[in-house]
């Protein structure tokens, strides 16, 4: 069984600064890719930022030069250090990670249970 459990929302004042954690457990392997994604109320979820095994990253244009992806692959942790916040960030953030589990062939994706971000104006 593999989890992935998400910390570190709240709310913050526009400007602001927030950041996420999400940490992988269970029986794995190895982890692949890991990525963030937020959905607001009433809009489908959508991606924010990516980052490989290797360390490239890949951020949507809305949040280039205010968000920073990273992780630490010996605690099997991804972060999203995000900075300037505005209110149109608000969103439920969802942490998601490739995994190859120790017990299965293949690699399949898994989520976060979800950590809500406001940001008020």
């Amino acid at each position: 069984q593999v989890q992935l459990v998400e910390s570190g929302g709240g709310l913050v004042q526009a400007g602001g600064s927030l950041r996420l954690s999400c940490a992988a457990s269970g029986s794995i392997f190895r982890i692949n890719a890991m990525g963030w994604y937020r959905q607001a109320p009433g809009k489908q979820r959508e991606l924010v930022t990516t980052i490989t095994g290797l360390g490239s990253t890949n951020y949507a244009d809305s949040v280039k030069g205010r968000f920073t992806v990273s992780r630490d692959n010996a605690k099997n942790t991804v972060y999203l250090q995000m900075n300037s916040l505005k209110p149109e960030d608000t969103a439920v953030y969802y942490c998601n990670a490739d995994i190859e589990s120790k017990y299965r062939v293949g690699i399949r994706g898994y989520w976060g249970q979800g950590t809500q971000v406001t940001v008020s104006s």
